[in-house]
């Protein structure tokens, strides 16, 4: 942390100078980052501090650009699917598939029906693991080192589920444009329905030793509420948006794939806190489970990619597709304009975590500077998608 007295007009990069010279008399200005533990990545917040209380914020991005929809334009469809991995590590299966789902509108592909219920069941996989990465290191954030512990086991069988199928951890590609790359495998599927008993009885001890815990409870109740009229301001989606009580959820609202064949509920909490925005995500993965315990039973027989699927030098028709899909963060949306070309003309990236880091500045306002770290890790913030 690097800090300026409010009278010192030319220490510090233009953010710092200009805190500075609009200041309150005696305030302290304070740069959380770029490399603050708390960020989980380059993420830089610059707040004046009267005593421990936040006057102002303001996230400062930039620092992890990677202009990845810039490399879009210079490669074919298939050759920037993994760049949808990078976007988002936590949830690279829900970028994967709102880029092929755009290319497929415009070309007018259909998906095989296994084919789209393997999205569904690795998707949901995908976002058991993110919402673990983010509870053990949201816990540790806030003081507690053992959650992590539980979390990284949770998530390595998670981890090694995928890799049979994707022949990756983390960055994944495995979705293509008609399909996916690979079938799930008998040993695949079999794991898959070992995990759903096994996790399901974790959570009750999740329950027990986190989230009835009143340390925790202490640390984010009442902190960092967003009324739902903020929520709508900044476009904020996902568990952001739920725990405020708006029951959005691009997987009912617009209905993709085959989840309208699924029965799952879209859990909510008007508590509006970081509280709220906890409960949520707990609540989400016990209906991922559902969803993927259903999309086992229901998963027909077939292709897994479409006859005749695009090759790597597939150019996409002549077009314009928009393609939603409900991440772990929120909503994931990807646009794609083709002029018929060798590579697509234009593609724009809508980044969950954008709108709600978005809300910050003015939710944080008023809060002990303590509390600014709670709230940003309620958020579930990934920089590298926030800063794409």
């Amino acid at each position: 942390m690097t800090t300026y007295q409010n009278n010192d007009h030319l220490a510090g990069d233009f953010y710092t100078q200009n805190f500075a010279k609009t200041a309150g008399e005696g305030n302290l200005i304070l740069n959380l980052g770029p490399q603050h533990p708390s960020t989980h990545g380059v993420l830089r917040v610059v707040v004046e501090l009267d005593g421990e209380y936040i006057m102002r914020a303001e996230p400062v991005l930039g620092y992890l650009h990677r202009m990845h929809e810039k490399m879009a334009e210079v490669k074919t469809a298939a050759q920037f699917i993994p760049n949808m991995g990078r976007v988002d590590y936590g949830h690279a299966l829900g970028w994967n598939w709102a880029f092929v789902g755009a290319a497929e509108l415009v070309g007018g592909i259909e998906v095989p029906e296994r084919a789209e219920y393997i999205r569904v069941i690795t998707c949901e996989l995908n976002r058991i693991a993110s919402h673990l990465l983010w509870w053990g290191a949201y816990l540790l954030d806030l003081g507690a080192f053992t959650p992590i512990m539980y979390a990284f086991d949770d998530r390595e069988k998670i981890l090694d589920i995928l890799q049979d199928p994707t022949g990756s951890r983390l960055t994944y590609s495995y979705y293509r444009i008609g399909g996916v790359a690979k079938d799930l495998s008998a040993d695949c599927i079999r794991r898959i329905q070992e995990f759903i008993p096994w996790f399901r009885s974790r959570l009750p001890m999740y329950k027990d030793l986190v989230s009835d815990n009143i340390i925790l409870r202490k640390r984010i109740e009442d902190i960092g509420v967003i009324e739902q009229e903020v929520c709508r301001r900044f476009g904020a989606t996902g568990p952001v948006a739920r725990g405020s009580g708006i029951k959005y959820d691009v997987r009912r609202a617009q209905p993709y794939s085959v989840y309208p064949k699924l029965d799952f509920e879209i859990p909510t909490s008007n508590l509006k806190c970081a509280r709220g925005r906890y409960d949520v995500r707990m609540a989400e993965m016990e209906q991922s489970l559902r969803i993927i315990e259903q999309a086992l039973e229901m998963m027909p027989e077939g292709e897994v990619l479409v006859k005749g699927a695009p090759k790597p030098s597939w150019k996409v028709p002549k077009g314009e597709g928009y393609f939603a899909v409900e991440g772990a963060r929120g909503k994931i949306g990807a646009y794609v304009v083709s002029d018929g070309g060798k590579n697509i003309y234009r593609t724009k990236l809508r980044a969950p975590g954008y709108c709600n880091l978005s809300l910050f500045a003015e939710v944080s306002q008023g809060t002990i500077l303590a509390d600014a770290v709670a709230i940003l890790g309620s958020l579930d913030l990934i920089i590298p998608e926030i800063d794409r």
